[in-house]
């Protein structure tokens, strides 16, 4: 791996990418439990899920993030963004992740 983005990592959006990064508040347990604090939400990620979510909280960029997915599991690029756009999407629609302009 190479960069860091400085403040976040990207997401595909409309065929543009924004800055993202995890709200501040989230915790995730080692089972892979999400706990959003200020609305009281509980979430259960699976294995994969963690390890993203673990990552974008450690600010890896979208390219480090699929080279390691890519690098691990049995998928190709184009399953890795649909699923990634995908998992992101329900991050930022239940806010634990936010968009940065």
């Amino acid at each position: 791996m190479t960069t860091k983005a400085k403040s976040g990592h990207l997401f595909k959006s409309n065929k543009k990418y924004k800055q993202m990064k995890i709200n501040k508040n989230v915790a995730i347990s080692e089972a892979g439990s999400l706990f959003h604090p200020l609305t009281g939400d509980f979430f259960t990620l699976n294995p994969s899920g963690v390890e993203i979510f673990k990552m974008l909280k450690n600010e890896k960029t979208y390219n480090e993030i699929m080279q390691e997915v890519l690098a691990k599991y049995d998928t190709d690029k184009n399953t890795f963004e649909r699923d990634y756009y995908e998992f992101t999407a329900l991050l930022r629609k239940f806010k634990l992740v936010e968009a940065e302009n």
